[in-house]
């Protein structure tokens, strides 16, 4: 399967290690975005990369694995679940003084974050060329949850990103 590299600019640490292996000259960027057109997915940044910013992104994303609308509903319901717990414990930890106990309502609130992704992910919410995400994204331009909701934005992604799923 082709694949091309991608950063994770969160992760960089900015060792630039990719910089002296790539045979192209794809991750030697002004804004840190690896440039796709000269990648040619031989890995070779992402092994060398120490912080492990780096990893191979599939030109070809494979389908959404088809699940039952009761396995979507309970996973999306455990989600929402997920999600209150972290709120929850974000707001005891914003009014927490006690340094320990502050960092650990914050790890609560991080595990809380990941299982909800998870979550959504398994219901095919996290994965953009599914149906489910690109049926998400089109409820968003047409009800956005804010003033301020970027809907350029999402119509792009719904354009560069192609639904691959029998809907």
């Amino acid at each position: 399967m082709k694949a091309c590299a991608v950063r994770n600019i969160r992760l960089c640490t900015k060792d630039c290690l990719c910089l002296y292996v790539c045979p192209t000259g794809a991750t030697d960027t002004e804004n840190s975005i690896i440039d796709v057109t000269k990648c040619i997915g031989c890995e070779a940044c992402a092994k060398a990369c120490p912080s492990g910013a780096i990893s191979m992104m599939p030109l070809e994303l494979p389908v959404q694995q088809v699940k039952q609308a009761e396995v979507i509903n309970s996973l999306k319901e455990m989600a929402g679940r997920k999600v209150k717990k972290e709120e929850q414990a974000l707001s005891l930890a914003k009014k927490e003084e006690k340094l320990g106990l502050k960092r650990l309502l914050i790890a609560l609130a991080t595990a809380e974050r990941f299982i909800a992704e998870d979550l959504l992910r398994e219901a095919g919410y996290m994965l953009p060329q599914s149906a489910n995400a690109h049926r998400f994204l089109e409820d968003l331009i047409a009800n956005p949850p804010t003033e301020d909701f970027p809907k350029e934005i999402a119509q792009k992604l719904l354009e560069l990103i192609p639904n691959n799923e029998e809907v």
